[in-house]
């Protein structure tokens, strides 16, 4: 099993003049440490449950773009970005981007969208539910034209239209960066997975049995897409405690049992850098045995 890690807030100590010394520190350690990949939240304000939206939140890909320049082995990505934040042609070359400039580590994580908050505040526009899920489908099709070197040409949706899809350079990640879409939504989201996505993440608090279920309802849409299972990672977001090594191996245990091969999330602490050192040495080592 492989650890990533999220970083979800930037609310440190020293305040913005150090922020960006602090987020080289946790970067650096991370992948010193043995993280396989380092993600970032892609919102504008804080979102509830981790802050309140005052608190300092960064922009996602201009982050990861630092970030890539402080570290040389861990992938790269958002834990997800909304689908109506980027036109997707745009969100495409921002990823491609990163993907290029970091020699091949970037991934798309990529979501329907839900905090209202930010949009209304932003002037960003948020349709409905259904909307945005075909928002998303079009963004995925449309990224994937423009990772096809030999079809730079036009796309007519309902919401999107590109009257050429040229992306130069193309990413070095063969065959395109890897696409992650975010969420256990069974009649959309995970259908969206089978058809479309080399990963999915699902949010692991409820237990690993609330997994294996919608990892049973991902199969299902798998064989209706005639798609390989088995050619999805199966990933879940935890919350890590460095102060019970014990109980993270445990729970990472049983969701190996159930089928997760990546968990990723927030690392309580993380500004004091121990914690990642702590997981590094006591957890990582026996996660990477499951």
């Amino acid at each position: 099993m492989k650890v990533g890690l999220q970083i979800p807030y930037f609310t440190w100590p020293g305040g913005p003049p150090e922020l960006g010394s602090k987020l080289s520190e946790i970067a650096k350690t991370a992948e010193g440490a043995g993280f396989d990949s380092l993600w970032v939240m892609d919102h504008y304000f804080q979102i509830p449950g981790v802050g309140t939206p005052e608190m300092d939140m960064l922009e996602a890909y201009t982050t990861l773009g630092f970030i890539a320049g402080q570290t040389k082995r861990v992938s790269l990505g958002t834990l997800v970005t909304g689908v109506t934040y980027r036109h997707p042609g745009i969100l495409a070359k921002q990823v491609t981007t990163l993907d290029v400039l970091s020699g091949g580590r970037a991934w798309l994580g990529i979501g329907a969208a839900w905090f209202e908050q930010e949009h209304v505040g932003l002037g960003v526009p948020f349709p409905a539910l259904k909307e945005r899920f075909q928002r998303l489908e079009e963004a995925l099709q449309i990224t994937k034209q423009m990772w096809t070197s030999d079809n730079n040409g036009a796309y007519e949706g309902k919401h999107y239209q590109l009257a050429q899809t040229l992306n130069v350079p193309q990413a070095l990640s063969n065959p395109h960066p890897r696409i992650m879409i975010g969420g256990g939504g069974e009649k959309k989201t995970l259908k969206l997975v089978a058809k479309y996505a080399d990963a999915c993440n699902i949010f692991s608090m409820a237990g690993p049995e609330f997994v294996k279920l919608k990892l049973d309802v991902l199969r299902e849409h798998c064989e209706r897409e005639g798609r390989d299972y088995n050619e999805i990672e199966k990933t879940a977001y935890v919350i890590m405690n460095a102060g019970n090594a014990a109980g993270m191996i445990d729970t990472f245990g049983k969701l190996a049992d159930v089928g997760i091969q990546t968990v990723m999330g927030a690392v309580a602490n993380v500004e004091t850098i121990e914690p990642l050192e702590i997981i590094g040495r006591d957890v990582i080592p026996q996660a990477a045995k499951l």
